[in-house]
């Protein structure tokens, strides 16, 4: 579980975080979600230690980070896996070479236990003879699969994702979306992902942080977001036709 009290965060004088307080529950799927500029990206990079807050705190299962000495925060890392928007592989690496690239960099491991994980991994995400290949032989679905092997190759108790389903097409988004579930249950991570896909949300929204302006404006999940009257999500999340047809039958239901 990650918590975070009244964090701010400003830049140059402009304040982008304005006092955010929430918990991102272990064993789901946290949503950070919202219009752009509205802070999520901050947010999230404020999370991993890219950025240091102004005030507040956040903690990493009791842990304070502000409290955590050198080396407390270098195991705390070791501890975290990344999906990074793009994927971030590395061009020059075959796809196990890419995926056990944080085993040979950040353990002890002999290369025979690189071998066996980086095996394991590849397997459970359901790459299929794409070992030796290098990323621009692989399709897109299949470079987001390596990044997400990659990131829980250490067997992290906490996963960020930032904008995972970038460039996909609304199919793979969905296989990305349900693997992203099944890893997320199936090793009991808290998962935080960031995120501006409604598709993701209903699907695997079961813990959703909306922010709006630098405000946590709604906090919920996908069936808290087709009953809402919250002016900012509704105009947010239904602002196409489709997804307001989608609410408009989910609360016709309820009536009947």
């Amino acid at each position: 579980m990650i918590e975070i009290k009244d964090i701010k965060k400003s830049f140059n004088g402009t304040e982008v975080l304005k006092g955010i307080t929430a918990t991102f529950e272990t064993g789901k799927t946290n949503l950070i979600i919202g219009q752009s500029g509205s802070g999520k990206t901050v947010l999230l990079k404020t999370l991993l230690g890219l950025h240091t807050q102004d005030s507040g705190s956040i903690s990493f299962d009791g842990r304070f980070i502000k409290q955590l000495s050198s080396d407390d925060r270098r195991e705390l890392r070791t501890e975290i896996g990344m999906v990074f928007q793009g994927s971030a592989l590395f061009d020059s690496m075959t796809v196990e070479e890419n995926v056990g690239f944080p085993l040979r960099m950040f353990t002890n491991s002999t290369p025979k236990q690189v071998k066996e994980r980086v095996d394991f991994v590849i397997e459970r995400v359901k790459l299929i003879d794409a070992h030796k290949k290098k990323p621009s032989e692989i399709s897109g679905g299949m470079q987001k699969r390596v990044a997400i092997a990659r990131a829980i190759v250490n067997n992290p108790k906490y996963l960020f994702c930032d904008e995972p389903n970038s460039g996909l097409d609304p199919k793979t988004s969905i296989v990305i979306d349900q693997l992203i579930h099944e890893i997320t249950k199936e090793y009991n991570i808290t998962t935080v992902i960031n995120s501006h896909d409604m598709n993701s949300v209903m699907e695997i929204g079961e813990n959703i942080i909306f922010l709006k302006n630098g405000v946590l404006a709604w906090t919920g999940n996908s069936e808290g977001i087709y009953k809402t009257n919250n002016e900012a999500v509704v105009d947010f999340v239904y602002s196409s036709n489709l997804f307001k047809k989608v609410r408009e039958a989910y609360l016709n239901s309820l009536k009947k």
